[in-house]
């Protein structure tokens, strides 16, 4: 079905592998369609808790491919970027929100946990695609690079929103002006990821992961909860408060909630239903 991706179910893991190794998986407008396509089959499959994202062969996404890039300078930019929005392949996740609705952004919609297992080189677009995923997981060995500086670009994608986020103003600042490569430790100390280890246990542990959180938590509370933290992030405390309020009532007439309560009561794990299930 697919090009030039690869796309795998094993339960309760999907996990999506950028194929392209030779060009150490360099972004094309038929890459974003298919894992646009393959992000939907997994949220809507009720036997995917989370969604791993990484790369094949020794590189997670080497940036934008250059061929791209050399039409776009050659002033061709219609034709390279006219198919990047893949009309025809369906919105993969909560379609409410308009911030959500980006050409990458919509990963942070999707009601399941997305991890990036960065496996090595990650530069230019490479670094936005990872950061709309909700965790990211590196390499020791790894490098990171935003590139754009050096490329007469700037922060794309919704990078120059997101990286502050995660890391505060000035070392975003520091990592976009500067173009400088980072590698998994530093990332971790600095934010940009949430953990690195060796590179043989970047996936493993991504995969381990969400197979943890599929036998302890409700996916149900995964999916709201993922979108608490990205709604709020636009809201007040009041607002945020409230709202979480509301949703903890409505918690409470889940079948979820009493699964959860006899679990403990029981001292056994709790079995609760996936999403999508009928």
């Amino acid at each position: 079905m697919y090009e030039q991706i690869l796309y795998e179910v094993d339960d309760p893991v999907a996990t999506i592998t950028l194929n392209r190794p030779q060009q150490l998986n360099a972004w094309t407008p038929t890459m974003e369609v298919e894992v646009r396509h393959a992000v939907g089959r997994a949220a809507e499959d009720p036997a995917v808790v989370g969604i791993v994202i990484t790369g094949a062969g020794r590189g997670f996404c080497a940036g934008a491919d250059l061929t791209t890039l050399s039409s776009i300078s050659d002033g061709t930019i219609g034709q390279a970027a006219a198919p990047m929005g893949g009309a025809d392949v369906p919105f993969p996740g909560d379609a409410s929100s308009e911030d959500l609705r980006g050409t990458y952004t919509y990963l942070l919609s999707v009601p399941k946990p997305i991890i990036a297992a960065i496996n090595g080189p990650i530069a230019g677009m490479g670094v936005p695609i990872a950061l709309c995923c909700d965790l990211r997981f590196m390499a020791d060995e790894a490098v990171l690079t935003t590139s754009f500086a050096e490329r007469g670009l700037i922060a794309e994608w919704g990078i120059g929103w997101l990286l502050p986020r995660l890391v505060g103003s000035a070392h975003a600042l520091d990592l976009l002006f500067s173009a400088r490569k980072i590698r998994g430790p530093e990332a971790a100390q600095l934010g940009v990821v949430n953990r690195s280890m060796p590179v043989a246990e970047v996936l493993p542990a991504a995969r381990a992961y969400i197979a943890e959180l599929a036998s302890r938590c409700s996916p149900t509370s995964l999916a709201i909860m993922k979108r608490q933290v990205y709604r709020q992030l636009h809201a007040g405390l009041g607002p945020a408060e409230r709202e979480a309020q509301a949703l903890m009532v409505e918690s409470f007439g889940r079948p979820d909630f009493a699964e959860g309560v006899q679990a403990f009561l029981q001292k056994r794990p709790p079995r609760f239903g996936r999403v999508g299930d009928t």
